[in-house]
């Protein structure tokens, strides 16, 4: 079976809420890791992140790589809440992978938590 390596920054991310979407494919985790500094991260409702790539303000975000099964792709997509794609997403290594991005409209208005670091650190924050 084919894999390809997607970044994951919010709810997909082991013991939270729609992890149980990239087992339902046998997706396998294969590390945490960090973007290089040049994104930001929006909660949306505090019910999931977006993150976005920016020219400056841009910090490091704490997200998980996961070996995904090429045709199992387009189901986590279809599954993700409104306002989040697949994009390519620039590793602290140098490294690009995919990875889930936010698009810019569904972050205007919303609360800026790119000083978090990454979704966990923020949702534990709220505890």
């Amino acid at each position: 079976m084919k894999t390809i390596d997607l970044a994951v920054n919010g709810t997909l991310m082991r013991g939270l809420e729609l992890n149980q979407n990239l087992l339902a494919i046998d997706a396998k985790f294969v590390k945490e890791a960090k973007t290089e500094p040049t994104y930001r991260l929006w909660s949306i409702d505090d019910r999931y992140p977006a993150m976005q790539r920016v020219n400056e303000s841009g910090k490091s975000i704490d997200v998980e790589i996961w070996a995904v099964p090429l045709e199992g792709l387009a189901q986590i997509l279809l599954q993700e809440p409104p306002g989040l794609c697949i994009g390519k997403v620039r590793l602290d290594t140098g490294k690009e992978v995919l990875g889930v991005v936010g698009e810019t409209i569904s972050c205007e208005g919303k609360q800026e938590i790119t000083s978090y670091g990454g979704w966990r650190n923020y949702i534990q924050s709220k505890s």
